[in-house]
């Protein structure tokens, strides 16, 4: 049953109809699909296999190896010595088959990199001296170590440098593509339960596959999260320890963006960090986009050293908020926190980050997602403690000459705007007029669950959102 992945499945499926042997690596955060993508599109017409074992020595991996070549059909197969010797060995099976495509797939390809084993060496060799060469290899790599795959196989800059002839990077579900999942899995969920487990579990589709469909949403949050025996629990760390070698740098800053609503610059990030990484903060930066975890922005009107980074992932998000507090023995219910403060809180932050992801959706609700537009963040503080600072979470800067502001609201009924609303959103329309001194038209965007309740104060929003557009 494969949900949406309708263009990775077209590109995988292209690497069949090229002249030319092809070199595909997927890469994306743990969970999110990625073998099930490869052995959906091509079903059993692999003419070689093969998957990495985890904390494995060099002489296991070698020997799995082994055991692949004979699941694909090798009757006489020696133990290989090295790696360059089971390349060759493969190279030997790949040459004896018939005619057309041969589709090689190994996942999790990183776990094959144990130290001193010269692994990338006589991979490297493999597909430069050898598989290159030819015209029917299709070689599809992918695995967790998101980390490794960038900087090993996408970044190379020995061997393998510019030798991919296709990349794909398989991102979590839409709500869409939650929607339709929960349909297939008869879980008969509203759009405001998908919603609310889409702000605790992202689309991760693996996590989705724990749900039950006899429990509702929060029976669910409990079971996997508050029970003695929770299954994601303790996936926060198995999350992380998956995607990087060396985790706990990448966990450092996290945890340290987690600490700040609009995220922080690079030079912000540096001095909060307690650990030196060496000129590699960079690097660790691009991978936790890569996974999904942060979003880098550049504000309106400043330039590219004031990038700001943020952290948006939800998973993350929520175990900060409950998950730790929890794992430290406090005794607590999903469904005795849904409707307090503490609740309120995290609520009204996690749908903003769910709307910073769905920003296409948002584009195409308000009729512009055909224009050329710029989505930033603003914030502004006062150089005196007489002025008044504003934040305003998502700006659209349109080739119109139209500008929207976006203010986000999540509540369990159409909402309700009051008088301090309405001077609320005048003054941040105000302060972000007189600061960037912008002469585009500026709109207020109000994005909500349910809709606005249609009252004098409402009748200055032009535009107004609700969830169910999120879902387009």
């Amino acid at each position: 049953m494969l949900i949406g992945r309708e263009k990775q499945q077209e590109a995988l499926l292209e690497l069949l109809e090229r002249d030319e042997s092809q070199f595909c690596a997927i890469y994306g955060r743990r969970r999110v699909g990625k073998t099930y993508l490869v052995k959906q599109t091509f079903g059993d017409k692999f003419a070689f296999v093969h998957t990495g074992l985890a904390n494995a020595t060099r002489i296991e991996q070698l020997w799995e190896f082994r055991e692949s070549l004979r699941s694909a059909g090798v009757k006489k197969c020696k133990l290989p010595k090295t790696w360059f010797e089971a390349f060759h060995m493969l190279q030997d099976h790949l040459a004896s088959l018939p005619d057309g495509k041969k589709i090689v797939f190994i996942d999790e390809l990183p776990w094959l990199d144990t130290p001193k084993s010269r692994f990338l060496p006589a991979f490297e060799h493999f597909w430069n001296g050898w598989a290159n060469l030819r015209d029917d290899i299709v070689l599809i790599v992918c695995g967790s170590a998101t980390s490794w795959i960038i900087g090993n196989i996408v970044h190379n800059k020995g061997g393998l440098h510019n030798r991919l002839t296709r990349q794909i990077h398989l991102r979590p579900f839409s709500l869409k593509e939650c929607a339709l999942y929960a349909q297939k899995r008869s879980l008969e969920m509203t759009h405001r339960d998908i919603l609310e487990t889409y702000m605790v579990l992202g689309g991760v589709p693996y996590y989705w596959s724990l749900l039950r469909p006899e429990w509702s949403w929060a029976q669910n949050i409990d079971n996997l999260f508050f029970d003695e025996t929770a299954e994601l629990r303790d996936e926060f760390k198995a999350l992380y320890a998956s995607l990087f070698r060396a985790p706990q740098p990448y966990i450092d800053i996290i945890t340290a963006l987690g600490t700040k609503k609009v995220g922080m610059t690079f030079d912000e990030l540096d001095k909060t960090l307690t650990i030196n990484l060496g000129g590699k903060l960079t690097d660790k930066l691009e991978e936790l986009e890569q996974c999904n975890f942060i979003r880098s922005y550049t504000a309106l009107g400043k330039v590219k050293k004031d990038t700001r980074y943020q952290l948006i992932d939800n998973f993350t998000l929520f175990h900060f908020k409950f998950i730790v507090e929890a794992n430290k023995g406090t005794r607590t219910r999903w469904m005795t926190l849904i409707g307090t403060q503490k609740y309120r809180a995290w609520s009204g932050l996690a749908f903003e980050r769910v709307c910073m992801l769905h920003e296409n959706q948002i584009l195409k609700a308000l009729g512009i997602s055909g224009m050329e537009c710029g989505i930033y963040s603003w914030t502004y503080r006062p150089q005196d403690e007489k002025g008044t600072g504003t934040q305003i979470d998502l700006l659209i800067d349109r080739s119109d000459n139209v500008i929207n502001l976006c203010e986000m609201k999540f509540y369990s009924d159409p909402y309700a705007m009051t008088k301090a609303d309405d001077e609320a959103v005048r003054d941040k329309k105000t302060i972000f007029q007189n600061v960037t001194q912008t002469r585009k038209a500026i709109r207020i965007v109000m994005v909500t669950s349910y809709g606005l309740v249609r009252n004098a104060y409402a009748k200055g929003i032009p535009n107004q959102l609700t969830m169910d557009d999120l879902f387009d």
